[in-house]
C-alpha cells in the first residue's frame, strides 16, 4: 500500500446535557484529544487543525485558540464556512492534502452549544464565553440569500424544505394525509437508532402516528417533530493519517478506515431558481461519482446515513439513488438530525464518527458505508464511501453538476401557477403567512406571501400546486390571492 494513503484512525463524539453547559471552545478541545487518544496521536504533533463553523459563538481565531489549548503548531489550519456539507469538504480536502505528501494528520472538529445559550438567554444572562471576535464578523455565509428571498422573508429552511416538499408530494400525486403518513413511516425508525444511540439529544421512540400528529406545525406540513432540532451542545472530531504514520503510531490496521471514494455537486442557490423542485440531478451525479470512484455501489453499502434535517432531503436522496425508504439497513446510523440532533454545520462529523464505529466494529463483509450531506437549501450535496478496505479514488471538492437556474423575477403581478409553498406558523402553532414559488407565464419563476387567513386555511386543506393565483405587488413584495 501507498504509504501516503489517508485513513481515518480516531474519532471522538460528545453530548451535554446539564444546563448551562461548556462553551464551543471546550467542547473542541475534549473531543480533539478523545480523537487523538484513540488514534494514539500526541495533540502536539498534529499536522491541521480545521474546524467547522460554529453558530454558537464568532470566536477571534477559532483555531489558533483550539491550538493554543492542544499545545499544537499545525503547519495547517482551516475554518469552514456555514454548510451541512462543510465536514466532508474539509474531510476529503485533507485526505488529498495527505495523499500528496502535504500533511501527514489532520484533526477535523466541530461542535456547537446553542442549548447552552438559550438556557443563558432564558435566564436574563449573557454568555460568558471567551475570546469574542471584535468587531463581531459577518455570518459565514458562502452566499446570502436573494434579495427577493428575504422581500418575502424566505430565508429559514423550515419553510425553504417545505416549499420543495409540497412540489414533490404534488409531483408523486400523493395526497395530504398519504405524504404524512409517509413520512410517519419513514422517519419513526430513525427514533428507534437514536433510541439506541448514547450521543443522541432525543433517545425517545416514537409512532408514525405520533411524528405527524399531536405536535404542532412550523413550516406546514411539517411537524415539530419531523424536523432537524438545531439546540443541542454537541460535538465531535475525526483525525486522518497517512498509513505511514499509522503504522509509526502502532495503530492496528482493523481500527483504520478509508474513504474509497467522495463527489460533491450543487442544485441552485434560490429555491424558485431550481429546475425542478420537487427532484435532483445534483443528488444523482453527486451519487454516482462517489460510488464509481469507490469503486462501489448502493448494493455493497453495509449502513448508510443519509442526511435528514427534513423529510425532502431524505426522499429526493432516496428517489435519486433508487433506495427504498424503508430499506432494511435503515436510512441513518446515529437517529438522524431530527432526533439524534443537527447541530448546525457539524452533523456529518457525527454520522462519519459513527459510521466508523459501525463499520471498524462489524469487519465483516460488506462493511462499506456511505454518508451524505447538504448544504444550505438542498443546494449543495456531498456523498461519501468509507470502507475497511483501501482503493478506489478520493475525487475532490469540485463540483460533478452545477444546476442551470430558471430566472427569478422580484417584483411581478398578474396571473401565475403555484409550482410550491408552505405556511409558516409561529411558536404557538397559529399560521401566520403563506410562502409561494410560483411560475410564471414568461418561464421565470417568482415568490409571493398569502397574507388572509381564509386563503391559507385553503392551502392546508387540498394541494395548492397547480392553483392559478393573481399576484399583486408594492415593488418589494408580491402577494397572491385566488
Amino acid at each position: 500500500m501507498d504509504p501516503r494513503t489517508p485513513c481515518l484512525i480516531g474519532v471522538a463524539q460528545r453530548t451535554v446535557r446539564r444546563q448551562p453547559g461548556p462553551e464551543p471552545l471546550d467542547l473542541w478541545e475534549e473531543t480533539a484529544r478523545a480523537a487523538a487518544r484513540e488514534a494514539l496521536l500526541p495533540v502536539d504533533r498534529l499536522d491541521s487543525i480545521q474546524i467547522v463553523y460554529t453558530d454558537s459563538w464568532q470566536y477571534d481565531s477559532p483555531t489558533g485558540r483550539l491550538a493554543d489549548r492542544l499545545g499544537a503548531t499545525p503547519r495547517h489550519r482551516a475554518y469552514s464556512k456555514v454548510s451541512g456539507t462543510a465536514p466532508q469538504v474539509l474531510i476529503g480536502a485533507a485526505a488529498s492534502r495527505i495523499a500528496a505528501g502535504e500533511l501527514d494528520s489532520a484533526l477535523i472538529a466541530g461542535a456547537e452549544a446553542l442549548a447552552t445559550r438559550r438556557a443563558y438567554r432564558q435566564a436574563g444572562e449573557r454568555v460568558p464565553w471567551s475570546h469574542a471576535a471584535h468587531p463581531k464578523p459577518p455570518y459565514g455565509w458562502e452566499r446570502p440569500p436573494h434579495p427577493a428571498e428575504l422581500a418575502h422573508e424566505l430565508f429559514l429552511p423550515v419553510h425553504t424544505y417545505a416549499i420543495m416538499e409540497t412540489a414533490r408530494r404534488a409531483a408523486h400525486g400523493l395526497s395530504i394525509e398519504q405524504e404524512m403518513r409517509d413520512r410517519g413511516r419513514m422517519m419513526a425508525p430513525m427514533t428507534e437508532v437514536a433510541a439506541a444511540n448514547p450521543h443522541a439529544w432525543r433517545r425517545t421512540p416514537r409512532t408514525p402516528e405520533e411524528l405527524v400528529t399531536g405536535n404542532r406545525f412550523v413550516g406546514w406540513p411539517y411537524t415539530r417533530n419531523t424536523v432537524a432540532v438545531m439546540e443541542v451542545d454537541q460535538a465531535a472530531a475525526v483525525i486522518l493519517a497517512s498509513t505511514e504514520l499509522a503504522d509509526r503510531l502502532g495503530v492496528p490496521h482493523d481500527r483504520r478506515l478509508y474513504l474509497r471514494g467522495w463527489a460533491y455537486a450543487e442544485d441552485t442557490w434560490e429555491v424558485a431558481a431550481r429546475p425542478a423542485l420537487g427532484s435532483s440531478r445534483a443528488i444523482a451525479s453527486a451519487a454516482a461519482s462517489a460510488f464509481a470512484r469507490a469503486g462501489l455501489g448502493l448494493d455493497d453499502m453495509g449502513a448508510l446515513d443519509l442526511y435528514s434535517c427534513f423529510a425532502i432531503a431524505l426522499r429526493q436522496a432516496c428517489d435519486a439513488i433508487g433506495l427504498d425508504p424503508t430499506d432494511r439497513r435503515g436510512l441513518t446510523v446515529t437517529g438522524g438530525l431530527p432526533y439524534a440532533g443537527g447541530p448546525a454545520s457539524d452533523y456529518v462529523l457525527h454520522s462519519t464518527a459513527t459510521m466508523a464505529a459501525r463499520l471498524l466494529a462489524r469487519r465483516g463483509p460488506g462493511d462499506h458505508g456511505l454518508v451524505t450531506g447538504v448544504g444550505m437549501h438542498l443546494t449543495k450535496h456531498t456523498y461519501a464511501v468509507w470502507s475497511t478496505e483501501p482503493g478506489g479514488a478520493l475525487g475532490d471538492g469540485e463540483p460533478v453538476f452545477a444546476a442551470e437556474p430558471v430566472p427569478i423575477v422580484a417584483a411581478c403581478e398578474g396571473p401565475a401557477v403555484v409550482a410550491g409553498y408552505t405556511v409558516a406558523h409561529d411558536r404557538d402553532g397559529a399560521p401566520q403567512k403563506g410562502i409561494l414559488v410560483v411560475d410564471l407565464p414568461s418561464g421565470g419563476r417568482a415568490y409571493a406571501q398569502v397574507t388572509r387567513q381564509e386563503l391559507m386555511a385553503d392551502a392546508e386543506s387540498r394541494e395548492l400546486v397547480g392553483q392559478p393565483v393573481e399576484l399583486s405587488t408594492d415593488g418589494k413584495v408580491n402577494v397572491a390571492s385566488w
